[in-house]
């Protein structure tokens, strides 16, 4: 038993090895720092209550008691006034103790929350619109000029050392975006609009989560926060904005020829062809991205592949639907999809 103890431990502490990946004790942000440190106070503070009282139980399981009689009498087990006043004096410091410390708690939560919440050159900041839904992200690039307008899915690129808004909201249900280390979570609520500010310090890729359940694929609603220097996230920038190239190679043409006459284009969207709808993920630049299904398996052929010919084996219950796509007509699929940088 000792045994199967230790290596529960063991896996436990190997959770961080992650690094960069998901963790809210590995900050890249400024908020996310300060709320690594409020945990490790709570759980420094917490830690000495806890072996003060392991300690105190001990002392009390080790030292020698007086016999208690059966039937006690009032009088005989009446304590003196000395140790009447000894014991009023402990149980009154613990108690003063107790309320010192949770006040500390309190007031080092509240001073932690009001510091996550502001942000320098908030006025300079990048606004992306967050939507959630069952399950999958989307995220729009908010901008004065239209042209600059940029819509994407499940991934997000941000400058380094720029404030940006996450302004969140659903389409269903009650999602919570929640990068643990950039920041804490915010719930997305029907009907309500949301804000929270991020800033990432230095380059990185962050997972992040949605943190709120929300039906079956709620562990499958996945989105990456990609942190980039300043040049390189402005080149990514200006390359999204761009409309999907038209295919040269007569594969991948047919490959678009087969998107564009099949049910894709009543969800998907494609700048510069047809494909307008926007009930599904834009896919204008799909093969630039990590993942597909929302962080389900990696952006490759045959995961991509299988997603197209039979969505609900690989995400059950998800709302993409089942294309029926011909043998000879699926790898210029693949292939256009692909290719969609």
């Amino acid at each position: 038993m000792s045994r199967v103890a230790f290596l529960v431990l063991c896996a436990c502490a190997l959770t961080s090895c992650a690094g960069h990946q998901q963790s809210a004790v590995d900050p890249a942000g400024v908020q996310a720092d300060r709320i690594a440190h409020l945990w490790w106070f709570f759980f420094c503070v917490l830690i000495a209550i806890f072996l003060a009282v392991m300690a105190f139980t001990l002392w009390t399981l080790t030292r020698r008691h007086r016999g208690i009689e059966q039937e006690p009498l009032e009088s005989k087990h009446k304590p003196s006034e000395a140790t009447e006043s000894r014991l009023t004096r402990t149980v009154s410091g613990l108690v003063i103790a107790t309320v010192l410390v949770l006040l500390v708690l309190l007031v080092s939560s509240i001073t932690t929350g009001k510091n996550i919440s502001e942000l320098r050159d908030k006025q300079h900041g990048l606004i992306i619109e967050t939507t959630g839904n069952q399950w999958w992200w989307q995220f729009r690039y908010l901008n004065d000029d239209s042209n600059e307008i940029l819509i994407t899915a499940n991934e997000i690129h941000i400058p380094v050392g720029r404030p940006v808004m996450i302004r969140g909201m659903s389409q269903d249900v009650i999602h919570s975006f929640w990068v643990p280390n950039l920041h804490g979570k915010r719930d997305l609520i029907p009907s309500r609009i949301t804000e929270e500010w991020i800033e990432a310090d230095h380059p990185g890729a962050y997972r992040g989560q949605c943190a709120e359940y929300c039906g079956l694929q709620h562990a499958h609603m996945v989105f990456w926060v990609i942190a980039e220097p300043p040049e390189k996230f402005k080149h990514w920038f200006d390359s999204q904005l761009q409309p999907a190239a038209t295919p040269t190679d007569p594969d991948k043409l047919r490959g678009q020829q087969v998107f564009l006459k099949n049910a894709c284009v009543f969800c998907h969207a494609i700048r510069g062809t047809t494909a307008a709808a926007q009930n599904g993920p834009d896919l204008t630049h799909f093969g630039s991205r990590r993942t597909i299904a929302a962080g389900t398996l990696p952006n490759t052929p045959g995961n991509l592949g299988g997603w197209i010919v039979d969505p609900q084996n690989v995400k059950p219950g998800n709302h993409m639907a089942t294309i029926a796509v011909n043998s000879e007509d699926l790898q210029p699929l693949i292939d256009y999809l692909e290719s969609l940088k």
